[in-house]
């Protein structure tokens, strides 16, 4: 058994990971930790019973020391972070807070309690992306563990901040870290600011897609589900001080993205009784295709061009692969939308 603190749980990735990890760890305790601002949701962990949900914030260093020795945690994984570009380029200071803060708070009570306190066993996952990198060119190689920093937005800079704490901790006081760098993640339960969720909810109600520049800036696109399972590889396998890329192997332009949720939205209404009803100020709705929504705006400042992941480390070493395809993972996730209104609904007023 294992008692683990997951910071950020009622979030997307994080919510994803507490149900995973309960199911195919049924002995272990879980202890969710978020502040539950508007991109936490208590309905995400609906189901999940092992896990007990603290209301608080990641920057309250003696509420985290209290977690961690009140209910001997031996791990925390570290998913809380501010982290839509879009919202670090109007209001940067938020990032800075929670992302570069928040993880130094946490990382001060971890070093606290398991190595100025009783010494236990203990591991720091620490979850980051691939936006620390920067941008690649066409014919760049894929981000590797050894690729140099090179952040070029708020969000990416304060993630690549913790990052270098959380290595310091490591190299400077012994604290057993791992941090894995994810790309871009989809999937059941993520907040609908979000391409996909947003994109395919603007699709049924009829509204424009707004499409940054060409459109052909591109990303390695990650089921959430093949995340958390990339995390618990690092968890059972990873070397402490080491960091790992997990990657969904599909790397995709944003403009073949969005063509193939409007694809998956109208086959869903030929498919699904029922959903003319349900929406019909969707193009399908009236005979038409989500396409006709598609609308190119100005790009945005700071958007890097491509992200791609070299995941060979995490293969070799951690014996990750991803095991959905773009096309079944998306399906998926539609389907998951469709048959959730009451999640996102109250979400979108």
């Amino acid at each position: 058994m294992a008692n683990l603190l997951v910071t950020g749980g009622a979030g997307f990735i994080g919510g994803n990971f507490v149900h995973y990890w309960s199911a195919h760890h049924p002995g272990d305790e879980i202890t969710v930790l978020d502040a539950l601002t508007y991109a936490g949701n208590r309905s995400t962990l609906a189901g999940a019973t092992r896990a007990d949900l603290v209301v608080g914030d990641i920057r309250d260093t003696e509420l985290v020391e209290r977690l961690l020795r009140e209910r001997n945690i031996t791990t925390i994984v570290h998913f809380a972070a501010e982290s839509h570009v879009d919202r670090s380029i109007t209001g940067p200071d938020a990032f800075i807070e929670t992302n570069i803060l928040g993880t130094n708070s946490l990382l001060k009570a971890a070093r606290a309690v398991w190595l100025a306190g009783d010494g236990r066993e203990h591991r720091f996952h620490h979850i980051s992306t691939d936006e620390v990198f920067g941008s690649l060119e066409e014919d760049d190689p894929a981000f590797s563990e050894t690729t140099p920093y090179a952040p070029n937005s708020p969000y990416a800079a304060s993630k690549a901040s913790s990052d270098h704490l959380v290595r310091a901790y490591h190299h400077t006081f012994g604290l057993e870290v791992t941090t894995s760098n994810c790309s871009n993640n989809y999937g059941p339960h993520q907040y609908p600011e979000k391409l996909i969720p947003l994109f395919l909810l603007k699709a049924l109600s009829g509204k424009p897609l707004p499409i940054y520049g060409d459109g052909m800036n591109v990303r390695d696109w990650l089921h959430v589900e093949d995340h958390c399972r990339g995390i618990e590889a690092c968890l059972e396998r990873g070397k402490p001080g080491e960091t790992y890329n997990i990657g969904g192997g599909a790397e995709l332009p944003n403009l073949a993205v969005i063509e193939a949720i409007c694809r998956q939205a109208d086959r869903a209404f030929a498919e699904i009784d029922g959903l003319t009803d349900r929406y019909p100020q969707a193009p399908a709705a009236k005979g038409g295709k989500s396409e006709s929504l598609k609308t190119f705006v100005t790009d945005r400042a700071g958007h890097d061009r491509r992200y791609a992941i070299d995941e060979t480390k995490a293969r070799s070493k951690l014996g990750y692969a991803p095991t959905r395809n773009f096309d079944e993972g998306l399906r998926q996730t539609l389907r998951w939308y469709l048959d959730n209104k009451h999640w996102w609904r109250p979400l979108l007023r």
